[in-house]
């Protein structure tokens, strides 16, 4: 157990009993992980700051805070709310602490999928096993792994129920990933990508969306034999996009860059939730997951991972091949009554409002890298003050095009 399954267990998630398939989706909870950058006020390049700014952030947000993958990252939990404001307020706050804390050393936090500036060179890599045993297994792949994701976990205390809502989640990664982009930019060149976080994680065999599997046994099974092969360094904490947690009664989602705007996050967040709970319904009734090819799904991750909420792909209740925002509105309708139950409609349709009038993260991180000052333009923007909307307000910016 690391520090981030200790959290989670002390603010009341420790594994319970076996429950009935459709249990413990009524109200579930949902919490967050967010990653950043850290870097230098002046510079704005990241650096490799990780062990004295989560020391100090830690003085008052506590094991909320703590280190990532690499010497540049830094991570903030949220605990498990019970609604999408409260999870707003949460971040909100974490976000305000470390950047106290980043601003008392000199140093900033950057909410970015791949660095914008970072030094040449391997990345230096934390001393966690875990992270110690991906190098020793991928080598010179994790040179440049150096990215940051946001990660949801809903409350899901049945492990066969969250393999199945984990099935039927699949086809929708790539719209997420649509409309998370935050990530076109890396160590200081523009990739032509949305979301090159995702390209970065691609790579990997046991990275991106996981297989089809027919219960949790069947789950295990399939990470062992990936372990086995040399596929992954751990059967039991396997990282593909979703993933019933080890340690959590939750399914996580993991598939997103981290947003630039915390009220992006929270809505991402009452998606994640609401998908989550209209899978664990149709369980219930007994309705089947869908089951795309993984080349086809691969092909749909690509494809978003490239053009973003710009772009086209496959739907994923029909497999009609449809822009982002056509997309966006059938997974909208989709979730309705789930967002309806939890009073998160208005969350999510401002969100999809944001997406078509300014665009995804990559859209507004291009535009300013228009401004004077290019790519440190790029870094000012990101580090600025957050807006202060609420998630179900519409906080455009008029700087920003238009994204239909």
């Amino acid at each position: 157990m690391d520090a981030s399954d200790a959290k989670a267990v002390r603010h009341g998630q420790a594994e319970p009993g076996p429950s009935a398939p459709a249990a413990g989706v009524e109200e579930p909870t949902v919490g967050v992980e967010e990653e950043f950058f850290i870097v230098g006020a002046g510079s704005r390049t990241v650096e490799p700051a990780a062990e004295r700014l989560v020391a100090h952030a830690a003085t008052t947000l506590g094991d909320d805070v703590s280190r990532e993958f690499t010497d540049f990252q830094i991570e903030t939990r949220t605990p498990p709310c019970a609604s999408v404001p409260q999870l707003y307020q949460e971040l909100l706050r974490l976000r305000a602490g470390v950047a106290r804390a980043a601003a008392a050393e000199g140093l900033k936090v950057c909410p970015s999928g791949t660095p914008v500036l970072r030094p040449p060179g391997p990345a230096p890599i934390g001393a966690h096993p875990r992270y110690r045993a991906g190098a020793d297994l991928f080598r010179s792949m994790m040179d440049d792994y150096v990215i940051n994701a946001l990660h949801v976990h809903v409350h899901l205390p049945d492990r066969d129920l969250a393999v199945y809502v984990s099935n039927y989640l699949r086809p929708w990664l790539p719209l997420l990933v649509e409309m998370s982009a935050n990530s076109p930019f890396c160590d200081g060149r523009d990739t032509g990508y949305a979301s090159w976080r995702s390209v970065i994680r691609l790579r990997f065999p046991a990275l991106g969306p996981p297989p089809y599997a027919r219960s949790f046994e069947d789950y295990r099974r399939q990470a062992a034999a990936m372990a086995e092969a040399g596929g992954m360094s751990f059967a039991d904490l396997p990282f593909w996009d979703i993933r019933p947690h080890p340690l959590l009664p939750t399914v996580e989602v993991r598939c997103m860059d981290v947003p630039a705007d915390p009220a992006d996050s929270a809505a991402l967040a009452a998606i994640t939730r609401a998908l989550v709970v209209t899978a664990a319904h149709t369980a219930g009734r007994g309705g089947a997951a869908p089951n795309p090819s993984a080349e086809l799904l691969r092909c749909a991750y690509w494809n978003a991972t490239r053009d973003g909420w710009s772009g086209h792909g496959p739907d994923a209740l029909t497999g009609q091949v449809l822009p982002a925002p056509a997309r966006g509105a059938r997974l909208l309708e989709h979730i309705r009554p789930a967002l309806e139950e939890r009073g998160d409609t208005e969350t999510v349709t401002a969100f999809l409002r944001r997406l078509a009038s300014r665009g995804s993260g990559a859209h507004r991180q291009r535009a300013a890298s228009r401004l004077p000052g290019g790519l440190s333009a790029v870094v000012d923007e990101l580090t600025g003050p957050p807006p202060q909307s609420e998630p179900g307000a519409d906080a455009d910016r008029a700087a920003t095009p238009r994204f239909t």
